[in-house]
């Protein structure tokens, strides 16, 4: 019965994917004469000298065009200033970085390779764990 149903949906998934494709583009697109600014200005009525909406575009573009007060002048760069990179902002993060405890390892005097060749001890220092961890933003406010 499952079988049945699968071929049924394959078999019709297939008519419907070629039915798409026989489709032109002309004849599900058709073009015609007007431009894209003959159809903004039938939209929008600005072919019309004093229809409705063309006066509320007018008025919506005039509200936007208005002129800086003397007051924008003054606060713009204080507004400005939370939005620009500074030194100041780079050096502040926002995601802290959990500890990381380093571990010290002392290597023995050995032999390594095929051919034993002596390697003198030494120290190395490795984190504890693999990737570095981060705090959620107000997670844990003291520095490190």
């Amino acid at each position: 019965m499952g079988r049945i149903w699968i071929e049924t949906t394959a078999t019709l998934l297939a008519v419907m994917v070629l039915g798409g494709c026989a489709t032109s583009k002309d004849a599900l697109m058709p073009h015609g004469p007007h431009t894209m600014h003959d159809v903004w200005n039938q939209e929008t009525g600005g072919g019309v000298g004093g229809s409705l909406p063309a006066r509320q575009l007018l008025d919506a573009c005039q509200s936007l065009r208005r002129p800086l007060t003397e007051a924008d002048v003054q606060t713009a760069p204080v507004d400005n200033a939370a939005y620009t990179r500074t030194a100041a902002n780079e050096i502040y993060r926002q995601f802290h970085r959990l500890p990381n405890p380093d571990l010290v390892m002392y290597v023995f005097p050995h032999l390594a390779g095929s051919d034993p060749v002596p390697v003198p001890g030494y120290t190395t220092v490795f984190p504890l764990y693999q990737r570095v961890q981060y705090a959620m933003p107000g997670e844990r406010l003291e520095d490190y």
